[in-house]
């Protein structure tokens, strides 16, 4: 595939990871459970950041400890702590990055069919579409932060790694 294509795509999907962890990290204890659900709104994203990145989504299964529920708009069973979040994030980042470094224009260009068919995208499209669902929680997490405890995290022009997963210098 056209690294011109490639490299831009990694960059910026990668700064929208970079600032969910931003945003995941900067949460204090005592606002982790809350009425708010940070912890929640963390979760709901990676859940579908990994979903999004399945090209065969009726072969999706999150990782354990986490289930499905998701789909059926039901909060989990429990609250999960940020070290639990924090290591599906690096799961799903890396899933990302070998799925971008690896994709070809012929797999840009195949369909992605949810199993209700409501949404039906091409690769391509998918992967901006997550993007952007990405970006708009991390987002949400910041508006939380600032305004329990006015502190939000800058803004990430690109991801701290490469498409080799190497850190890039001068990030």
């Amino acid at each position: 595939m056209a690294n011109h294509i490639i490299a831009p795509l990694w960059s910026q999907f990668g700064a929208s990871i970079d600032m969910l962890e931003n945003a995941i990290i900067a949460c204090p204890p005592n606002h982790w459970a809350t009425e708010r659900k940070f912890w929640y709104n963390a979760y709901h994203t990676l859940f579908f950041l990994d979903y999004y990145l399945t090209l065969e989504p009726a072969a999706f299964a999150p990782p354990s400890p986490f289930t499905d529920a998701e789909f059926g708009d039901e909060l989990p069973e429990r609250t999960y702590t940020k070290e639990e979040l924090l290591d599906y994030l690096q799961k799903c980042r890396e899933k990302c990055r070998v799925l971008i470094a690896g994709i070809s224009e012929d797999d840009l260009q195949r369909r992605w069919i949810n199993v209700s068919g409501s949404m039906n995208y091409s690769v391509f499209e998918l992967l901006l579409y997550n993007l952007r669902h990405v970006q708009h929680h991390a987002a949400q997490l910041n508006l939380i932060l600032r305004q329990e405890i006015n502190q939000a995290q800058r803004w990430v022009s690109r991801t701290k790694n490469g498409l080799d997963g190497t850190m890039i210098d001068g990030l």
